[in-house]
């Protein structure tokens, strides 16, 4: 049970503060890693057995590091009878650092806030959350933009964190926010990560298949369109991503707009098959109705953790 209290606590403070700009972020720690590691190896021959072998020791480390500090802080306070706690706090720690569901939220609201009062401020403002090139953004090219963030990274933040925590425990779920953000530093087509990051690209495919196809089940149940789905996994087919097209073509559905075209990438061109077929204005109240769908999908799935959990501690009993 005290399981179950560790992972609401978690979810609770990720939903209350999200990531306060104060607090100190196991994924910039992550981040600082995969950049040296990135310097270090990401020249000369064999890049992409390099890019492999970096990947392979940092999400293992990861995994290890993370049961190890548990399994420490367990034996710890075993000499006072607090070691289970111990444990169970730095747990719902770990969780709240994994969860990014309100930070994101917060974001996109800024996007939408900030566009509506000037062009430039919302190019600006939608470059935090998105990896393309801004500076040429329309107005509608920016509000898709948040959207499409917003679907993807429901699963990246919120539900591909929580699967992995009910199959692998915290450390399968710190794991994860590794290969997540090998996947965001070095998993592009160019030229200077096609070779290095192609490896950590296809572990973050791996791990985030069940996931997003998870994710875009979950929001179809809370927009009440699961009559949707043969149409959602044709349409979330199409992206070039196995995993990013299913939540982006879920949110379109629901929105009943259109995702995707021509985005820039580090000055390269690149185009992304549309998803959904109505190219139709984005607005405020769109965002609004996406975000509640983002929440409301999170809240099932935490319902649904909390619940195998349950389950789990009775029969442990």
């Amino acid at each position: 049970m005290s399981r179950l209290i560790a992972t609401i606590t978690g979810w609770l403070l990720d939903f209350l503060l999200g990531d306060p700009a104060w607090l100190p972020h196991p994924v910039v720690g992550f981040g600082k890693l995969i950049a040296v590691g990135e310097k270090w190896l990401n020249k000369g021959r064999h890049r992409r057995l390099k890019g492999a072998l970096m990947a392979i020791f940092l999400v293992a480390a990861t995994f290890v590091a993370t049961a190890a500090l548990l399994q420490a802080l367990c034996l710890l306070g075993d000499k006072t009878g607090t070691g289970v706690w111990l444990r169970r706090t730095a747990e719902a720690i770990l969780i709240f650092f994994c969860l990014a569901g309100t930070t994101l939220i917060r974001e996109v609201r800024e996007v939408f806030r900030a566009v509506d009062e000037s062009l430039e401020k919302g190019r600006t403002q939608v470059a935090r959350i998105v990896g393309r090139d801004t500076a040429n953004l329309s107005a509608q090219e920016i509000r898709t933009a948040a959207l499409e963030t917003l679907a993807e990274n429901l699963n990246d933040g919120v539900i591909a964190p929580l699967f992995w925590l009910l199959l692998l425990g915290v450390p399968g779920m710190m794991a994860y926010k590794m290969i997540n953000t090998l996947d965001s530093m070095v998993g592009y087509r160019n030229e200077r990560y096609l070779d290095f990051g192609r490896f950590a690209a296809h572990m973050d495919d791996v791990a985030g298949w069940i996931p997003a196809r998870l994710t875009a089940l979950l929001m179809l149940l809370a927009a009440g369109k699961l009559n949707k789905i043969e149409q959602v996994h044709k349409e979330g087919q199409k992206h070039l991503s196995p995993n990013s097209g299913h939540p982006e073509a879920a949110l379109a559905t629901i929105l009943d707009c259109r995702f995707g075209g021509p985005h820039n990438y580090f000055g390269e061109e690149v185009y992304k098959p549309y998803i959904g077929d109505n190219d139709r204005e984005i607005t405020t109240a769109d965002m609004h109705r996406a975000v509640l769908i983002n929440r409301l999908s999170e809240f099932v799935m935490v319902s649904l953790v909390c619940l195998v959990q349950f389950v789990c501690a009775l029969f442990c009993l």
